[in-house]
């Protein structure tokens, strides 16, 4: 698969997730219950939020409030190509709706896409850490300029609101720019050509 493709296919898949959160809001819309499938903390049977959680929202105000930056933010990591965007994804999940599972209150539901979007924000962040591209770092700084003052105000404690799933979304972000990137020499090489490995 070249470069293009691999791009295209991680744009296709961040629209995909996007267009899979407005078919189930329709869903909740017209009469189902699919919000019951979100993250019951310290309930076994709510282990199935961990995957199904970001595709849940509780009202359209919700949904389109976490829309936009999910789609801006999943497209610029989508740029790295169709593996790298699902790793990050899946790591940010994993990561983001184990931490809430523990620690969020007893007899709740927590759904929403703001942990992944809170992940995507915190990678983006991170990754130039370890790459040490001026591009990333430059990208950082617009996430932190855009976004810092928000991911700061959602950890303040707010009723109905789960300051749980954005921390563990957030430490998920850092988490897959450790996992992907740490230990690669992303810096473009002088002299003889070398051959990089992984992700690209």
């Amino acid at each position: 698969m070249s470069k293009d493709q691999e791009r295209t296919g991680g744009f296709i898949l961040v629209a995909a997730m996007a267009a899979v959160m407005w078919l189930v809001e329709v869903y909740d819309a017209v009469g189902g219950d699919p919000d019951s499938a979100g993250i019951r903390p310290r309930n076994p049977d709510g282990l199935v939020g961990v995957a199904a959680s970001p595709f849940l929202h509780g009202s359209w105000g919700h949904l389109i409030g976490n829309t936009i930056p999910f789609l801006i933010l999943g497209m610029i990591i989508a740029v790295g190509g169709l593996a790298r965007v699902a790793a990050v994804t899946g790591i940010v999940a994993l990561v983001g709706g184990l931490g809430t599972w523990l620690t969020a209150p007893s007899n709740t539901i927590v759904i929403g896409a703001s942990g992944l979007i809170f992940g995507y924000a915190t990678y983006l962040l991170a990754r130039g850490v370890y790459t040490h591209r001026a591009l990333h770092l430059v990208g950082g700084l617009v996430v932190l300029a855009v976004y810092g003052t928000t991911l700061l105000f959602s950890l303040v404690p707010t009723p109905g609101v789960s300051w749980q799933a954005h921390l563990f979304g957030g430490i998920g972000g850092v988490v897959a720019a450790r996992v992907l990137h740490r230990g690669r020499d992303d810096v473009p090489a002088r002299g003889p050509a070398r051959q990089a490995t992984g992700l690209s």
